[in-house]
Parts: C-alpha cells; sequence; structure tokens
C-alpha cells in the first residue's frame, strides 16, 4: 500500500491543529458564559463575611444554605412563586394557540386582507412598550383587572404573540404541503392529516416558541410594574426588586440576594431541561425522504 502523500498528511495535520484551537476557543467562550452563573450560586452558598472579605473566593468551601432558609422564610417569596407561575402558564398557552392559528393561516392559506395582516404584525413590533403604558394601565383599570392573573397575561400576550407568529411561521412553512396530501390521498381528512402528519412535525417550533413566552412572561418587570401595585399580586421580578430595596436599609446582604436570584432561575432551568430534547427541527429534515 502506497503512503499517503506528505500533501495530504501535512493537510490532516493543520485541520487536526484547527479543530482543536476551535475546542479551545469553544471551552473559553463556554466558560466566560457560565462564569456569572457560578458565582451567583457559589455567592448564594457563602455567609456575608466571606463574601465582604477582601479576598475573593472561587471555592464553596464552608458553604452553607442559610442564605435559602433566609430567602425563604421571609415574606412574599412564596406568592410571588405562585404569581409568577400563574401569569406565565396563561401567557405561554395563550401565545402558542393565537400564534399557532396566525402563523398556519398566513403560511397555508391565501385570503383577502393577508398582506394588511402581515404589515400589522411587523408595525406592532416597531412600537415602543413605554409608549403603550398609560393606555395599558387605564384598558386595565377600566375592566378591573388591575393586579390579576388574567390581565397581565393579556398584556403579556399581545406583546409576545407578534413575533411568536414569524417564529412559527418558518416552522410551518418548513413542513411541506404535499405530506398533507399524500396523507389525504390515503384516505384521511384535510383536518385528520394536518393532527397526524403536520402538527407532530411542528413540535420543535412550538417547544422554541413556547421558551420565548416562557421567558418573556418570566422575566418581564417593566409592564408588571405598572399593572401589579398591590404587594400581594407581586411576581417574583418585583418580589426580588423590593428584596434588595429592604436590604438596602440595613446593608445589603449579597448572600440572600444572590440566593433569591438562585430561586428565581430554578424554574427556567426546570423548564429548559423538560424541552431541550425538541428543541431541534431535524424531524423535518428527514420526514420528506424516501
Amino acid at each position: 500500500m502506497a503512503p499517503a502523500p506528505r500533501g495530504a498528511a501535512g493537510g490532516r495535520t493543520a485541520r487536526r491543529v484547527r479543530r482543536v484551537l476551535l475546542g479551545v476557543l469553544a471551552v473559553g467562550v463556554a466558560v466566560v458564559w457560565a462564569f456569572p452563573v457560578y458565582w451567583m450560586v457559589l455567592s448564594s452558598l457563602l455567609p456575608a463575611a466571606r463574601l465582604r472579605s477582601a479576598t475573593p473566593t472561587f471555592l464553596p468551601t464552608g458553604a452553607t444554605l442559610g442564605n435559602y432558609r433566609s430567602v425563604l422564610d421571609g415574606s412574599g417569596f412564596t406568592g410571588a412563586l405562585q404569581m409568577s407561575l400563574a401569569i406565565t402558564a396563561v401567557t405561554v398557552v395563550a401565545v402558542l394557540a393565537f400564534a399557532f392559528l396566525g402563523a398556519l393561516a398566513i403560511s397555508r392559506f391565501r385570503f383577502r386582507g393577508r398582506l394588511t395582516f402581515v404589515v400589522a404584525v411587523l408595525f406592532v413590533q416597531m412600537l415602543p412598550a413605554e409608549g403603550l403604558f398609560i393606555a395599558q394601565y387605564k384598558m386595565l383599570s377600566s375592566v378591573n383587572l388591575l393586579n390579576s392573573v388574567v390581565g397581565v397575561s393579556i398584556l403579556y400576550t399581545a406583546a409576545v404573540v407578534p413575533f411568536t407568529i414569524w417564529m412559527l411561521r418558518g416552522f410551518v412553512a418548513g413542513v411541506p404541503i404535499e405530506l398533507e396530501e399524500a396523507a389525504m390521498v390515503d384516505g384521511l381528512s384535510r383536518t385528520k392529516a394536518f393532527l397526524r402528519i403536520t402538527f407532530p412535525l411542528l413540535a420543535p417550533g412550538l417547544v422554541a416558541s413556547g421558551v420565548y413566552a416562557f421567558l418573556q412572561a418570566w422575566n418581564e418587570f417593566t409592564v408588571a410594574l405598572i399593572a401589579l401595585q398591590s404587594e400581594s399580586s407581586r411576581t417574583l421580578p418585583l418580589w426580588l426588586r423590593s428584596f434588595l430595596a429592604s436590604s438596602a436599609n440595613r446593608g445589603v446582604d449579597w448572600g440572600e440576594v444572590m440566593a433569591a436570584s438562585t430561586l428565581i432561575a430554578v424554574p427556567v432551568i426546570v423548564f429548559f431541561l423538560l424541552v431541550q430534547g425538541r428543541m431541534t427541527s431535524g424531524l423535518v429534515s428527514g420526514a420528506v425522504k424516501g
């Protein structure tokens, strides 16, 4: 067997070195990205005296759960958690329902006013959120929906739906309509063909859109600040703001603040772990083979 040409061997070595360098760069970027999260969790496990020391601590030596106990035993966290979970759940369900129907309409059908609808969706995205605060407050106040899950969920849904329609539109358009037509030739009705063939292939798009809606509703602060003015109806971002303000009066306890921030991040991490397996559009790419 003839030996490999010297040029080919040199090319493989160059590619191997390039892969190693890219791997090192990727690890460096990952470390930079993950360090603030690590520092938040680490700070939540350290006592106040260690955090105020002039020498920084990078390892959880002498870790304690006292900061978490202080946060959980304090007033307001449980109520704020329930409020955030309720608003986020309602928002995600409503956004997916409305955005899915809108994306399906503009991707699958040609109807009068379709272009106007598309332009309206784009126009809504251009409106500054701050310019709507007074109108939103007056609207909720007129129907007695201030400090309520329904009222805030309506505002969140209206804010997230336009962009979510555009997200789902690409997924719907990526599923060939020929799949439905083939199923209809085999005897299925249009509705059954859509539910059995097309809808399962849209799962990655629905999951991605649901993640976007979840993050927007879970982390939103300014609209909640306008619509939720009662202390008994605060979401977690509002609760964290008041918690930080009350802590500042006696000297900020950064351990408790970081513990509170970590607790707010836990539901997001759990949600991502539940849906990460579906966050891929690879199912669509293999649907038309054969």
